[in-house]
């Protein structure tokens, strides 16, 4: 196996940098208080909570409260208010009447100091209660000013739900890059994009590791299609798989020790295991049909794949031996690219209708099939680490570019740039 060290490649030093930094945002706990759920987001009638943010005061105040607003407004369980509402003003000391009269059930004010180097206060008020709920204390960079507002949205998040938030995540995908195609990230919100340096006349979608430490994609250079692993933690790129013929990766198993691929290395394609640390390889499935796009799930036990056992495209689950195997979908002539939710109760597909991909949800007992979007042609659907969104790719206005929505199909949005075609989404575990 070839393995190389990636220090003459400047866009993936930058990254390591910039994967230090997302960590790098200190975070000190300076009140707590008993839990308490002010959101059942897992209530099939979720009530929105009205939320007053006010504009941080001091250095960068403003950028960093409109980041909070804008993370929380999106997931679809805040109000936020108006801030031309607002009778309290952002030095005043919190007062709840001033926030009951509006109808604000919680309130978030905040302080930052610093030039190149940030400290935000934040305090989060119940006004039910007329008390401070949580305060932290946050540094950071300023360059990283999107990381210090993400992360303090995520504390919100979790001291208001009870359950972990997405807005520290990053999302992995490919974009045309100087006439090849490269992996990139950015935020999982469409910002801070960055180059990673990896090219190839072809590169396919990637796939992260479970701890969010690795991830794993398909590159065609010098006329062969290898397997290449990428380790942040170590900033080396390796392969660990090529032969002849097409080599498209699936994702990691739950250890981070195997990869399920399809191959057409023995003339049809088929799906293969591979072990990463003694490049054992094992053939799943027979040569019958052509089989590709293995996605293992969550607990390891099953791959959802595709299969034109049936005649036509179809989505199948079998065991992670290649036993016990059953069809899933069933209506649709063209189904491909499954992938599971974190939970695994769900999976996302892409469904041609119409002569367009769709993106469908289904159950994995077949049942709860649902289409999520009608627009354009929509490919490589990516749930979040907590299952609540979805990413994916879409032509819908023009070129392919990477969006986002809840996982109920509601709030599509476009997040890369328009002079950017973007498409192989996957979002990171962490």
């Amino acid at each position: 196996m070839k393995t190389k060290e990636l220090r003459q490649k400047k866009p993936l030093k930058c990254y390591a940098i910039f994967f230090s930094a997302l960590f790098a945002v200190c975070c000190l706990l300076s009140t707590a208080v008993e839990a308490k759920i002010y959101i059942d987001i897992t209530s099939p009638a979720i009530k929105k909570l009205p939320i007053a943010i006010q504009e941080f005061s001091g250095t960068e105040g403003k950028q960093i409260a409109d980041i909070v607003r804008d993370d929380l407004e999106f997931t679809g369980f805040f109000l936020s208010i108006d801030r031309a509402a607002f009778i309290e003003k952002s030095a005043e000391a919190f007062n709840p009447k001033n926030w009951t009269v509006i109808g604000a059930e919680a309130v978030i004010k905040g302080t930052v100091h610093g030039e190149q180097n940030l400290t935000a206060v934040v305090s989060l008020y119940d006004t039910s209660e007329g008390r401070e709920v949580l305060r932290k204390e946050y540094k950071g960079a300023k360059a990283s000013i999107r990381h210090l507002g993400h992360s303090i949205a995520s504390d919100i998040y979790q001291h208001i739900t009870g359950e972990k938030g997405i807005f520290r995540t990053k999302v992995a995908f490919v974009a045309e890059d100087e006439g090849k195609k490269g992996l990139h990230m950015m935020d999982w919100d469409g910002t801070d994009i960055k180059r990673l340096g990896i090219k190839g006349n072809f590169v396919l979608r990637p796939h992260w590791s479970q701890d969010g430490s690795r991830i794993v994609y398909s590159s065609e250079r010098g006329g062969q299609w290898g397997i290449y692993l990428l380790d942040f933690t170590k900033m080396t790129e390796k392969k660990v798989f090529a032969s002849r013929g097409l080599n498209i990766t699936g994702n990691f198993s739950p250890d981070g020790d195997e990869i399920m691929f399809s191959s057409s290395q023995d003339e049809t394609y088929g799906l293969y295991n591979l072990r990463i640390s003694d490049s054992k390889l094992t053939r799943i499935t027979s040569a019958r049909w052509i089989e590709i796009s293995p996605a293992v799930s969550p607990d390891g036990k099953l791959v959802a794949f595709v299969s034109d056992r049936g005649g036509t495209p179809q989505i199948y689950i079998m065991n992670r031996n290649g036993y016990d195997t059953r069809r899933l979908t069933f209506e649709g002539s063209y189904n491909t690219s499954p992938s599971w939710s974190p939970d695994g109760k769900k999976i996302v597909f892409v469904s041609r209708v119409s002569g367009k991909h769709q993106i469908f949800i289904i159950s994995p007992d077949g049942s709860a099939l649902s289409q999520i979007t009608d627009k354009g042609n929509n490919e490589d659907p990516s749930f979040s680490p907590d299952g609540r969104f979805i990413i994916f790719s879409s032509d819908r206005n023009g070129g392919s570019g990477i969006y986002i929505m809840r996982a109920n199909g509601e709030s599509q949005k476009k997040i890369t740039p328009p002079w950017l075609r973007a498409f192989g989404p996957r979002w990171s575990p962490n």
